[in-house]
């Protein structure tokens, strides 16, 4: 038989922010237990001491890439249109230099879908491609129907209630005014970035880090828009192998704190690494907090020190504050019982994996998908929408950790913490799909 060596290094290009690096360096370490080298292209980072985690990986910088500083002044849809246009040489470059380096051994590039800038390269070069979606198979679904509205029609015809409640087609129970497009600039030109990331161009596969029994629906209209093959790999934390990832220094001080707290007692707060909240905000919930009587754990970035003196004070007689945590390892403890976030995807399928409920704090787009689904499909949460008032809280957390509403919540984030195991085991969904990746990448 015919010796045939396949190649082996993949390049791996995420969008350099917690939420997308953190599912893609989970991708590398699943595709190093496959065999694979990994060469991972970062845009501008500020310098982290988290590289250890991956020994073995090769880190290069795409040096004309925009700096992250860049998104207050441009705003999120400029600053990555930008970013691509102002990359995309570099990354070329960047590709050159591998393949005269390492000897043309360049399995693939799998790229963050808002980095698409990398198909020029990967068509130049012949080198196959593969789009990453961070986000969740819904969010996908949702950029296609954007892609077909007109916006300014769009804007009108939601000033109208029916029309805001219209379910969206293919897409129950999501409408019309759940499509993500808060906070993120004019309408006209987010569709436009929506289109240029639904562009497969020359890649040959998707990868979602979802899991099919979360999202079949979603998922076969997402097979559909794409028309290549969708491999579901999630939840990438336990793909592979509880590879972890922080751009932030996480404080573990606080897993020694939870030992001391009683079985499902606590409510846990992180919301997400970029959202601030203002003065008036952190008061009511530390109030609401303390009125529920049930000890917290919360995720401040500035720490104690950005509270005022009265709310400090409060606060460390029944919580504890960290500035970052090991968000993993705080869902898996006995002691947590309720998780209070913004709906990240990450967050959502890390609450899921544990069977934690949730409280649902979305700020913007993908985030209050995400919270009508843990609301309203999985039925595992509580959404808060409007102002934060500290009576609203109080009653939130009492009725997640406390009421029997709260009990059934977390009998169904059981069964599906018991869906999601199950998908990553042999045979499952999210097993089979890596083995049909891998197979693709060898073939490719």
């Amino acid at each position: 038989m015919e010796n045939i060596e396949h190649k082996r290094r993949i390049v791996l290009v995420p969008l350099p922010l917690q939420g997308h690096v953190t599912p893609m360096m989970q991708l590398g370490k699943a595709l190093t237990l496959k065999g694979f080298s990994i060469t991972v292209a970062l845009g501008q980072l500020n310098p982290v001491s988290s590289w250890q985690h991956f020994p073995g990986f090769q880190f290069i910088t795409i040096t004309e890439s925009l700096p992250l500083s860049e998104i207050e002044a441009l705003g999120p849809v400029e600053f990555l249109i930008k970013n691509n246009n102002t990359s995309e040489a570099s990354f070329k470059d960047c590709i050159s230099q591998l393949l005269t380096q390492q000897g043309n051994d360049i399995a693939c590039i799998i790229y963050d879908d808002l980095m698409y800038f990398c198909e020029a390269a990967a068509k130049e070069f012949k080198v196959p491609s593969i789009i990453f979606s961070t986000t969740s198979a819904t969010h996908k679904a949702c950029f296609s129907v954007l892609t077909k509205l007109n916006p300014k029609k769009f804007l009108i015809d939601m000033e109208d209630l029916e029309l805001q409640n219209k379910l969206v087609e293919n897409l129950h129970p999501l409408r019309y005014k759940d499509l993500p497009i808060a906070g993120f600039g004019p309408l006209d030109r987010f569709v436009e970035l929506c289109k240029e990331v639904l562009n497969r161009r020359t890649s040959s596969a998707v990868i979602v880090n979802t899991v099919s029994c979360l999202e079949s629906l979603s998922l076969t209209r997402m097979q559909q828009d794409f028309g290549i093959p969708v491999y579901t790999l999630g939840p990438l934390h336990i793909t592979a192998a509880s590879a972890t990832y922080s751009l932030l220094e996480e404080d573990k001080s606080c897993i020694e704190w939870l030992n001391k707290q009683k079985p499902r007692s606590v409510i846990y707060i992180s919301l997400g690494s970029i959202f601030d909240m203002g003065t008036k905000e952190v008061l009511e919930m530390a109030w609401g907090l303390c009125d529920s009587n049930q000890p917290f754990l919360w995720v401040i970035r500035n720490g104690y020190e950005s509270l005022p003196e009265e709310v400090s004070k409060m606060v460390s007689e029944r919580g504890y504050i960290v500035k970052w945590a090991p968000q993993s390892e705080v869902l898996a403890h006995p002691a947590v019982g309720g998780f209070w976030s913004h709906c990240g995807w990450n967050s959502t399928l890390e609450s899921i994996a544990e069977g934690v409920p949730m409280i649902c704090r979305p700020f913007n787009g993908e985030q209050n998908l995400n919270a009508v689904y843990i609301e309203n499909v999985w039925r595992i949460g509580i959404l808060l929408q409007g102002e934060v008032e500290r009576g609203v809280v109080e009653r939130a957390v009492k009725k997640l950790i406390m009421d029997d509403e709260g009990v059934l919540m977390r009998e169904r984030a059981i069964v599906l913490k018991e869906k999601l195991i199950s998908s990553v085991r042999n045979g499952g969904s999210s097993y089979n799909a890596l083995t049909e990746l891998v197979n693709h990448l060898n073939t490719d």
